[in-house]
């Protein structure tokens, strides 16, 4: 499958435009980690192979556990994940399948159990940056790069 259009070279502008954002949730005070593990469960949600792709890399280049990175997806059985983080996948779940889920009361109350107000806006930024991104990635076909052995 060839890649459709390159965001960076025919709107420039709007693509520089997701940048502040980045870098905003840098300086949130949201773990890093917990941040690419958002980022990569929003994008395996969406299908987006370039994010799952960067992702993972980018959490194994964090020191993330590689079994606890594997599991990702069977997060709600897996026995590797923290309350805090299963709030915030929960919350991750409920947002990205929002037209399913409405973004319920009952998710709402289990992510404030783990987050300040500000800490689950700023997690709700995370999550809609990333399926901003997944929907650019996947809309424009890009694919992950293909490395030599």
């Amino acid at each position: 499958m060839s890649q459709r259009f390159n965001l960076r070279q025919v709107a420039p502008e709007g693509y520089k435009a997701f940048g502040p954002l980045y870098q905003y949730i840098e300086t949130s005070g949201l773990d890093r980690k917990l941040v690419d593990l958002v980022f990569l469960r929003v994008s395996q949600i969406n299908g987006c192979s370039y994010c799952v792709d960067l992702h993972w890399r980018d959490l194994v280049k964090a020191g993330e556990d590689q079994r606890k990175i594997n599991s990702l997806i069977t997060w709600k059985e897996a026995p590797f994940f923290s309350p805090r983080e299963r709030a915030a996948l929960a919350w991750t779940e409920s947002l990205t399948n929002i037209a399913q889920t409405g973004a319920p009361d009952a998710d709402y109350a289990l992510v404030k159990t783990e987050f300040s107000e500000k800490e689950i806006g700023d997690l709700t930024i995370v999550i809609a940056l990333m399926n901003a991104m997944n929907r650019v990635g996947i809309g424009s076909r890009l694919a992950p790069a293909v490395e030599a052995a």
